[in-house]
Parts: structure tokens; sequence; C-alpha cells
């Protein structure tokens, strides 16, 4: 059997964090992966908790590495790209960066260009092995570079490849995003239901189950969420009333507007730290 590729994780904060415990999880050798990591310690507890090697510096970790996760605080980039730019350009690694914002265009050109480079919008349920990840590759990436990053990615949880890199931007408003809009929902309905009578506690198990159920419904089966609506859906009944309520306040339209909002935001983001670079 041949050795597994040796990682080598930039930052140690909490998605590096996350993706170490699933690869871990999914069979990936502790003793390669390599982490990078000032904080010491956060990068004890990485090596205490999953047995990881830690690298003394950045440079160390970029030449070693067979993949180089970049998973640094976004205005943190640049500084760490050059410093790390001729171990890449000697070892040629892939490079996955999960840094939020920082187009292909720019890390390219920190790391001395000609790079293959694989750039990802992550969310926050990979904390909890259920993430959702859209991925671009960019032209220097081959068929293996992309299976890599699937199954590095894929450790926590499922990914979504895009072909032009700016619909990263409405993953962002999507998924990225997205768990904080139905976090949103979940607070209105556990208040609706204590105005209604019910106990805190009760509301918030109530919501947070029918959540969970509603959405393993959704993956479960061939339907549509549409569908399954209107199965759940009897005329003249209690959900029918409810439902002719959202509708009327316009709630779809809403829906598109917030993530027009959330999409040109990622853009003017993305542009505001290209010219602070």
């Amino acid at each position: 059997m041949s050795n597994p590729p040796l990682l080598a994780f930039i930052g140690g904060g909490n998605m590096a964090r996350a993706l170490i415990g699933g690869l871990i999880e999914n069979g990936h050798a502790a003793d390669a992966i390599l982490v990078s990591e000032p904080d010491a310690g956060t990068a004890a507890r990485l090596q205490r908790d999953f047995g990881v090697r830690l690298a003394t510096d950045n440079k160390e970790a970029a030449t070693a590495a067979d993949v180089v996760v970049l998973a640094v605080k976004p205005q943190q980039l640049a500084r760490v790209c050059a410093a790390i730019a001729p171990a890449v350009q000697r070892g040629r690694p892939l490079l996955i960066s999960i840094a939020a914002g920082i187009r292909e265009r720019s890390i390219e050109e920190w790391l001395g260009g000609d790079v293959m480079l694989v750039r990802c919008m992550p969310n926050t349920p990979a904390l909890v092995g259920a993430g959702m990840t859209g991925l671009h590759a960019g032209p220097g990436v081959d068929a293996v570079g992309r299976a890599l990053a699937e199954r590095i990615l894929g450790a926590v949880g499922e990914v979504l490849w895009v072909e032009e890199e700016s619909l990263l931007d409405a993953v962002t408003a999507v998924s990225g995003s997205g768990p904080a809009y139905y976090f949103l929902f979940m607070e209105a309905m556990i208040d609706a239901g204590e105005r209604l009578g019910l106990s805190r506690e009760a509301a918030t198990r109530l919501t947070l189950q029918t959540a969970l159920g509603a959405a393993r419904m959704a993956r479960a089966g061939d339907e549509p969420p549409g569908v399954l609506r209107q199965r759940v859906t009897s005329p003249g009944g209690t959900t029918e009333q409810a439902l002719r309520h959202f509708e009327q306040g316009g709630l779809r339209e809403l829906v598109v507007e917030a993530l027009r909002k959330a999409r040109d935001r990622s853009i003017e983001l993305s542009d505001q730290l290209a010219g602070s670079a």
C-alpha cells in the first residue's frame, strides 16, 4: 500500500481542527499530518488530541508537504504566501485555500505563479461533520488533485464543484452564510412557540427536532422539498393556513433578495481584500 500524502495545515483554528479530526476518523494517518500554528496552546491541543506532527514554522510545513492547506485568516494570507512561495515553487504541492474571499489570482501571484490551487468555501457545520463546501479548481489542478481536494474537504461533509470561481460568491450566500438563516428561523419558531404558551425548553425541543427531521426527510427521499411540503399540507388545515401567511408576506422574494445581498457583499469583501493586500 502506498504511503498517504503528507498534509500540511498552515493555521490550526476551528476549521483546520475539524478537517484534521475528519481526516483521521476516515483513516488518514496522524503522522502524515503536519501543522504549523503560532499559538502554542492551540498547537499543543491538536497534537494531544489527534497525534499530529507540529512544524516549527510555515516554511518547514510547506517544504515537506504534498498538500498545503491554507487555513489562516484572509488578512494574513498575503504574508503567509510570500514566506512559503520559494518552498511551493520547489516542491509543487497541491494548495487548498479555505481563506474566505481571497481570489485565486491573488494567491497565485503571492506564491510566484503557476501553482496547483483549489479554493474552497466551507461552512460551520463542518465542525460537527455535516458541512457543505463549494470548491473551484484553478487551471493547474489535474484530476488527481481534484480527487485529493475532494477527499480532504469531504472528510467533514458534502462537497460541490463549481466551474467558475465567481460562483463561489453564490455558494457563500447559500451555504457559507446559510446556517445563520436556519438558526434565525429556529429562533423565530422557538419565540413563537413560547408566545403560544409552551415553555422555552419545550418550544426549543420541538423546533430543533422538527428541523432535524425535515432535513433528514429532504435528504433521504427522491422528492424535492416542494413535493414534501405539499404532502404535509392538507387542504383547509393548519399547515396550509401558516404557509399561506408566509406566502402573503412575500417570504420567497425576501429570501431571494437576502441571498442576493449576501452574494453582493461577498464580492465587495473580495474586492476590498484584493485592494488591501
